[in-house]
């Protein structure tokens, strides 16, 4: 089915109208997408014209301001819910004062000062009350813009005590602070010069001097415009009528951006991030995939393959050079291109950088979420992205703990971070955290403001999301509604499975495979889960035969519906699918009886079949464009990333589950490390499998994301990683599956709860969150765990003459499958090593 197909006429056409503007003006002008600032414009909107002094030199920018104004009464920027920013004080003192400046505007002029009186500003204001609660820029823009309107026009806030507490925070930082001291601090006060004091002493030499080559003053129109006011310097008239004519685009309303110029590539990869976070990638893949193979192309020829960048760029520039890096390594690698640990981590081996990002954490956190982000991806031995992983985690933690300073959007997204891996989240969930998201069109931080999407787009977007999101939900009911019949028709209440887990098996399945055109895929998926869930009561001996067979037969025949060749060959290979897991349950189930306890290899081998991962993964991967080969299906050719995606599931099930399985009398990974290791305790057996499970989750992500390791189309390559995304969900830190309220806010998030207009939760309750892995034990608890080695190749004393071993286990004579039968071996001993 083609993912647009079943979409309503108003998705249709948001996605073309999407195509039409936000993409088509990327390639065009980017500059054209970002939201103005309403403070940098105002500024601009106060230089006089020297040849006519009662005019203004830029028209268009009061222009902006006259006709920006908010509702309420203020200008710049709402959170998502409607509530002004901080940000929007300075801004609306700055645009105020503009417009007293050339007596227009006397209706909005009150309209602001009424909203600088109201509640919301007092708010505001008592907010940053306390010193560690004020942000730096805020404690020096905020008193200057004061002080300015005061020169103007009578003005008087009606907290008089909060305000003077951020003149007095104000005062300390331009008696300790240096005025173009760059180390430690963030951006240096001369990139404030319209803010500063008159008592501040600054001859036109300071100003001069420290101009850019562009005539900026640091590429703050603001602070240039000031500059230009203060000096007439032609350098800073050559660099705003040139930004101004940038922004002019034939409109009378010119607002121009929080700073000028700004990194194109970077506004690319901000946007390809949010539309990928709302959920939205799949309408533009071919937008997307442009985008980036040009950032790619750009990249090698900078980096090279991993040579470090030369010096650095100091405060905010620092800022945005390492937050395009973080973005460009997550997105190009997602999308499978090579790309290089050190094209992020560079900064790891300049020390002046890591102290100067470890002192300014707060004012870097969107950058360090970044990073975060970024080493989710790591391979197998990319030990710099684990120090990166680190840096970011532990000054992160630092960020959630000072409160709510300055107001930062991504606080709640941080907290979230932190709190679950990635690997342990799930894509639909996750993308309604971003599009319930206060501020998450919020790029990056501006000297007075964050550098923001236009609204215009973003409200396309985000509308386009909640349908989307909510389209999705329609369909996830009504395949759930089926499934709950086809449980119901097949018996399932009389084996002791309930619509609770039938909800359960379809909810992780509905939340990995989450296209609109993946029904089929879902179907099978969820089908072949509650079979395999109903198993492990069949093989307590809770179950009969015939209605074993019944159930399978009925999902394997779901399974070759559709499917294109020799119907006998596809049924012969979903049956040895299943036949082969059959047996690894009856090989564990003679375990348990019989008290035989295999090797750790041999265990393995049967254990990775017997999760089930493959009886899941594969026969749905049949349906997807292109499709798996049927010769896929044979146990002999699973590739590497079937077979580990077997292994990981295996070991996070038993990490989780020995305490339960050793009160049951069961086998367990953990459980044979202590038996064939009697100096390991409890802790260092469940650390030792942690750290291999580390490694086999890497391996896998490079299997998956990079061509060349496997023949696998990389549809199925991720269908693979969101299958064991979804037992990561269950058992990254308890045994989720087998509770009967940890999920419930989850499921109703993902399939009943729509989101509102507001991008809200309507019903009581909050998601759940389980708490990070443990820590990695110390090295030396590590290595004590390295003698469980030696035990692996060793081959248990009862295992060849156990009742039923894997390599000698005698199948039925045949199966019935309609008016014909089939004949089923064994298939050969895998050679999958778990070392």
């Amino acid at each position: 089915m083609d993912k647009f197909q079943s979409l309503s006429t108003t998705q249709a056409t948001l996605i073309k109208t999407i195509k039409e503007t936000v993409f088509s003006s990327i390639d065009i002008d980017p500059y054209s997408i970002v939201s103005p600032s309403a403070y940098e414009t105002a500024w601009l909107a106060m230089i006089p014209d020297p040849k006519q002094p009662l005019k203004p030199m830029f028209d268009g920018c009061l222009s902006w301001v006259l006709n920006n104004q908010n509702e309420q009464g203020f200008w710049g920027d709402c959170d998502g819910c409607g509530t002004p920013t901080l940000d929007c004080l300075a801004a609306s003192l700055a645009c105020v004062v503009a417009l007293k400046r050339w007596n227009v505007g006397a209706a909005m002029i009150n309209k602001g000062l009424v909203f600088l009186h109201s509640s919301n500003a007092e708010k505001s204001l008592k907010e940053v009350k306390d010193h560690d609660g004020c942000p730096r820029w805020f404690a020096i823009v905020f008193p200057g813009m004061v002080e300015l309107a005061q020169e103007v026009l009578e003005i008087e806030l009606k907290d008089q005590v909060e305000v003077s507490n951020i003149f007095l925070l104000r005062q300390q930082i331009l008696e300790t602070e240096r005025l173009v001291e760059t180390k430690g601090h963030h951006p240096p006060l001369l990139s404030y010069l319209e803010a500063l004091p008159s008592s501040y002493n600054l001859d036109e030499e300071d100003i001069i001097k420290n101009l850019c080559d562009d005539g900026s003053l640091f590429q703050s129109p603001s602070a240039t415009a000031r500059a230009f006011m203060a000096t007439g310097n032609t350098n800073c008239l050559c660099y705003l009528q040139s930004l101004v004519q940038r922004f002019s685009n034939y409109d009378l309303n010119i607002g121009v951006p929080t700073t000028y110029p700004m990194d194109e590539e970077l506004i690319k990869l901000c946007i390809i991030n949010h539309v990928q976070r709302l959920g939205l990638a799949d309408y533009f893949t071919l937008e997307i995939e442009q985008i980036l193979e040009q950032v790619y192309k750009n990249y090698m020829k900078i980096h090279g393959k991993s040579s470090p960048k030369p010096g650095y760029p100091a405060g905010a520039l620092l800022q945005l050079q390492l937050l395009k890096d973080s973005l460009a390594f997550r997105l190009l690698r997602m999308h499978g291109y090579k790309i290089f640990p050190w094209s992020v981590c560079w900064f790891l081996d300049n020390e002046e950088i890591r102290d100067y990002v470890e002192n300014n954490y707060e004012y870097f956190s969107i950058l360090l979420f970044n990073i975060n982000r970024a080493t989710d991806l790591a391979f197998s031995g990319e030990f710099e992205l684990q120090e990166a992983k680190t840096f970011s985690t532990k000054l992160l933690e630092k960020s959630i703990l000072v409160g709510a300073r300055g107001r930062n959007p991504f606080r709640r997204l941080i907290k979230h971070e932190l709190s679950l891996p990635w690997m342990a989240r799930l894509d639909h969930l996750e993308h309604r955290i971003w599009i319930e998201g206060n501020e998450t069109n919020a790029f990056w931080r501006g000297k007075t403001s964050f550098q923001r999407l236009l609204s215009l787009h973003n409200d396309k977007l985000v509308h386009l999301a909640m349908l989307n999101y909510n389209f999705k939900q329609s369909i996830f009911r009504t395949e759930l509604e089926q499934l709950k019949r086809w449980s119901k028709d097949w018996g399932l209440s009389n084996m002791g499975f309930g619509r609770e887990k039938t909800t359960y098996c379809y909810f992780a399945v509905a939340a990995s495979c989450s296209l609109p055109s993946d029904s089929d895929v879902r179907m099978i998926v969820a089908k072949s889960a509650i079979v395999i869930t109903v198993t492990d009561d069949f093989f307590d001996m809770k179950g009969s035969l015939s209605e074993l067979r019944s159930l399978t037969e009925a999902v394997r025949r779901w399974d070759a519906r559709g499917l294109c060749g020799d119907t006998r060959i596809i049924f012969y290979a979903l049956d040895n699918l299943w036949y082969e897991t059959f047996l690894s349950w009856l090989a564990e189930s003679e375990w348990s009886r019989s008290g035989t306890v295999p090797s750790m290899d041999e265990y393995l081998q049967v254990g990775m079949i017997s999760i089930a991962t493959h009886t899941l993964v594969l026969p749905a991967s049949c349906f997807l464009k292109p499709s798996l080969t049927n010769l896929k299906l044979r146990p002999t050719q699973y590739e590497s990333v079937t077979k580990l995606v077997m292994i990981i599931a295996r070991l996070l099930n038993d990490i989780q589950s020995y305490q339960k399985e050793k009160d049951d009398g069961k086998l367990n990974s953990v459980l044979l490390c202590l038996r064939n290791d009697p100096e390991v305790d409890m802790e260092e057996a469940i650390a030792y499998m942690r750290e291999i499970l580390k490694k086999k989750k890497e391996e896998l992500l490079e299997h998956v994301l990079i061509d060349g390791f496997t023949d696998l189309p990389k549809e199925c390559r991720l269908l693979h990683l969101s299958c064991l995304k979804v037992f990561q969900m269950f058992f990254n830190s308890s045994n989720r599956f087998d509770s009967n309220t940890e999920l419930l806010d989850d499921i109703a998030k993902a399939i009943y709860v729509p989101l509102d207009s507001g991008g809200s939760l309507k019903t009581p309750g909050s998601l759940a969150k389980p708490p990070l892995d443990p820590p990695p034990h110390p090295e030396s608890t590590v290595a004590k765990c390295s003698a469980i080695k030696q035990h692996y190749g060793r081959p248990s004393k009862r295992f060849v003459g156990s009742r039923f071993p894997m390599n000698q286990l005698s199948p039925p004579t045949y199966w019935r499958v309609g008016n014909w039968r089939t004949t089923m071996t064994m298939p050969p001993k895998l050679n999958f090593s778990f070392i």
